[in-house]
């Protein structure tokens, strides 16, 4: 992949992909290498109805990130 998306639900899924095949350890490094701000993805999937959860290293909907 040579670059994130920009379509919330591909960016979800292209982002849990590469976290889940452990391509990155983390939503830090994973941002780093796309030369991306963390804070402003999370923002942005938010605004778009995904919320980060670190307890399962992956976005999901709102209502199912417990």
């Amino acid at each position: 992949m040579d670059y994130l998306p920009n379509d919330p639900a591909i960016l979800v899924s292209s982002i849990n992909m590469l976290l889940r095949d452990e391509e990155y350890d983390t939503l830090d490094s994973l941002c780093n290498a796309f030369s991306r701000d963390p804070q402003e993805i999370k923002d942005y999937l938010l605004a778009e109805g995904y919320v980060w959860s670190e307890q399962q290293k992956q976005f999901r909907p709102k209502g199912f990130d417990a």
